[in-house]
């Protein structure tokens, strides 16, 4: 009974992406309610004022770990499905100046993650978030894939860190996770976005064969995107969820 809520509580929230996702996809077609559309663009508007406004979200945004990481994730996603061109622009550069540079060591690594109880999947959790930012809000002349670190690091640093241990988990050098140890990794949506961005086939073939339909609660509440097609279709409709994974092919 002390709290009204906790800044902490708005990563669980990232379930509510890949609906806003489906509903930009079937705006496209004339199937949709127009009036639904409107009506959704203008609840997800004022919940994006909300998060950036609130000291909840405010506490949140300044968040170092993966949940400053879900915050940029979240507001740039429901900044691109409402038109939001300025908030766009601020979770871009903070993935530039926050993110990327504040998280990401030398050797690829999340530090901030592997200090945690739990810091294979939530090593994991991190980057898939990291590559969801990438995914929704490159553009032709800000590919945040390519961005580098003062250090030189990007993206692919991350991906290639922990690729061998999402194809061959036994080779995890670290602790292991006190909870949910056998339940990761499944089909992690970084290593689908990855071998797009990086043309890397053997990214592809490991998502391919990791768990697509994963139940376990715990998974489900830490996997941002479990629908990558949804996310490959082109904001201007160029491009067809139908052709989304031809796409991927490296």
């Amino acid at each position: 009974g002390r709290y009204t809520g906790r800044g902490i509580g708005i990563i669980d929230g990232i379930q509510l992406m890949e609906a806003v996702r489906a509903v930009q996809v079937m705006a496209r077609s004339p199937a949709m309610d127009p009036a639904l559309v409107m009506a959704t663009r203008g609840w997800v508007s004022r919940f994006l004022q909300w998060l950036t406004t609130h000291r909840y979200g405010l506490a949140e945004m300044t968040a170092a770990n993966n949940h400053g990481t879900c915050w940029v994730m979240q507001v740039g996603v429901y900044a691109v499905f409402t038109g939001n061109d300025s908030l766009q622009q601020f979770c871009r550069e903070r993935f530039k100046s926050v993110l990327l540079p504040g998280q990401l060591a030398l050797d690829g690594s999340f530090p901030l993650e592997l200090r945690r109880t739990k810091p294979y999947g939530y090593s994991i959790f991190n980057l898939d978030a990291m590559a969801a930012i990438c995914q929704v809000l490159s553009t032709p002349d800000g590919n945040l894939w390519e961005y580098a670190t003062p250090g030189g690091q990007t993206l692919r640093d991350a991906i290639s860190f922990l690729y061998p241990f999402l194809a061959d988990k036994s080779k995890w050098p670290f602790a292991h996770d006190v909870m949910f140890w056998d339940q990761w990794p499944v089909a992690q949506p970084a290593l689908v976005f990855g071998a797009r961005a990086y043309r890397r086939p053997d990214w592809l073939a490991t998502w391919e064969k990791l768990d697509h339909y994963p139940d376990n609660p715990e998974v489900i509440r830490n996997l941002p995107i479990r629908n990558p097609l949804i996310w490959m279709a082109g904001a201007t409709g160029k491009d067809s969820a139908a052709g989304g994974m031809a796409a991927v092919q490296p």
